[in-house]
């Protein structure tokens, strides 16, 4: 797999070592399980890179989930494995679901939530396109809570559902 040049540009971009990570310590690891991720080719090559307490725990964000939303849109517009892609995916709704945990409040960090959300907005082509091509069900959910554009989301959730669809019959 070809790697995936433009997500580890926005890895290196961010002082993860000046972010709070969900467990506790700083982000310096998040970056690593990133890594993993999108340079794995198999499942098993990114077993123990799982963002979930890191980034996020039960929709509650952590300082480190603003920056990981443009990773994992910067991730999607590159090369990845499907697995990974689906997994970034899943990530990225859980991101743009969420709200600050009680321990980012306590330090002002209220806003968190609006923080990913806006951050996605950034990256709305890169979902429709994702939506369109692999992750359609997923795709739907994150642009059902970022996009502002009634018109432009009902349409292309139309669009992605109509693909799913035929995909389904080709498939049956």
């Amino acid at each position: 797999m070809v790697a995936n040049r433009l997500a580890l540009a926005e890895l290196a971009r961010h002082d993860w070592g000046g972010l709070r990570c969900g467990c506790g310590r700083t982000a310096e690891h998040v970056r690593e399980m990133f890594t993993r991720i999108v340079q794995a080719e198999e499942p098993a090559d990114a077993m123990d890179a799982v963002l979930d307490g890191h980034v996020e725990l039960e929709g509650n964000l952590f300082d480190v989930a603003v920056p990981a939303v443009s990773v994992i849109l910067a991730a999607l517009a590159g090369e990845l494995a499907p697995f990974a892609r689906h997994l970034l995916m899943i990530n990225l709704w859980r991101l743009v679901c969420g709200e600050a945990h009680h321990t980012e409040m306590a330090f002002g960090r209220t806003h968190l939530g609006d923080e990913c959300r806006h951050k996605a907005r950034e990256g709305v082509w890169v979902i429709l396109n994702e939506g369109l091509r692999h992750n359609g069900e997923e795709a739907i959910d994150i642009l059902e809570q970022i996009d502002l554009d009634d018109e432009r989301r009902d349409y292309y959730i139309d669009v992605v559902r109509a693909r799913m669809a035929r995909r389904g019959a080709a498939g049956a």
